[in-house]
């Protein structure tokens, strides 16, 4: 049966020149290199200047994303952000990114706020809007400026986190309704508010009236994020009738190496098939796995016709997968 799919067509990445190493750090708190890199794999991280905005990080990784897609911002029918670290509380700050890009006035755009699943669920709602011919054409942006919100004198959460964006641009394509098909070929999002104490910023709008510093519980966090990201992984694959083993690549939310290792491991998949770059991004938030896809297809490493797995898993706790053949 013939059916809309949504395909990606174009891709962008942006950091800050800005690079934050381990061993800088050992000169704000007590740590060391071989403490971080051993615990989390995580080597280096990109910071924002004091002047440099989400908006901003967004707005570069959406020019590469029109750039690689061969098409003008005119042309979008839809702008989807992921963040949770908005310019301002309001408006959007996927409204100013639009502006700024040079989208029509009218076109519709929002953000999305679901942590580290922010990719997937801002995957989701635009592939929901092309499937239902609401869009044509959407620009999905993940940017993060979470070293605005880490505690750098809390040594156990700011080695973890970086900043940084990655986007695509989705178009409708008529496929066949198999997993052959180009394009999201399918989507599963979730979400446990009981574990909303388990990771969060103790700031808001409502509370506090500011904006907080991001606070986890290590332990809960990693407990549930093992068998969360794997749900995610298999629910999206068995809709589909797809095993692990016709997977070329999985990109998992790039929290951690030993979060990373224990999700690639429980799906039963080789260390060569699972994309790792917290190494040199840290946990940049929603924008982990659109910018590790952007870098890898940069590279030659992912090419049109891969199938490939995204999960992540974040506050909320919200959590998640999708199933792409790029």
């Amino acid at each position: 049966m013939k059916c809309i799919r949504s395909e990606i067509i174009g891709h962008g990445h942006f950091l800050p020149e800005k690079v934050l190493t381990n061993d800088d750090l050992a000169q704000m708190v007590d740590t060391n290199d071989e403490w971080i890199s051993t615990r989390t794999g995580i080597k280096s991280r990109h910071v924002a200047a004091e002047k440099e905005y989400t908006s901003d990080l967004a707005f570069n990784a959406a020019q590469m994303a029109l750039k690689t897609a061969g098409i003008s911002a005119a042309e979008l029918d839809a702008v989807v952000l992921a963040t949770v670290t908005p310019d301002n509380t309001t408006p959007a700050t996927s409204a100013k990114i639009a502006a700024r890009l040079g989208v029509k006035a009218g076109t519709p755009a929002f953000d999305i706020s679901a942590a580290c699943s922010g990719f997937v669920y801002a995957l989701t709602m635009a592939d929901n809007m092309i499937r239902l011919g609401q869009a044509k054409t959407a620009l999905v942006v993940c940017a993060e400026t979470l070293s605005k919100i880490t505690d750098w004198t809390d040594r156990n959460t700011c080695v973890l986190f970086g900043d940084g964006a990655g986007a695509v641009v989705l178009r409708a394509a008529e496929g066949e309704g198999t997993a052959a098909d180009t394009g999201v070929l399918a989507t599963k999002v979730y979400a446990d508010g009981s574990q909303f104490d388990n990771l969060l910023t103790n700031g808001g709008v409502s509370t506090t009236q500011t904006a907080g510093h991001i606070w986890m519980n290590g332990k809960e966090v990693f407990k549930y994020a093992i068998n969360s990201l794997a749900q995610g992984a298999e629910d999206v694959m068995s809709m589909c009738g797809v095993k692990a083993e016709d997977l070329d690549w999985l990109i998992p939310h790039q929290a951690n190496i030993r979060i990373i290792s224990g999700v690639g491991q429980k799906l039963g998949l080789p260390e060569e098939k699972v994309v790792v770059t917290v190494d040199h991004h840290g946990n940049t938030s929603a924008a982990s796995i659109p910018l590790a896809l952007s870098e890898c297809m940069e590279a030659g490493k992912i090419k049109k016709g891969d199938l490939v797995v995204f999960n992540a898993m974040g506050a909320g706790f919200t959590w998640g997968g999708a199933l792409v053949r790029i």
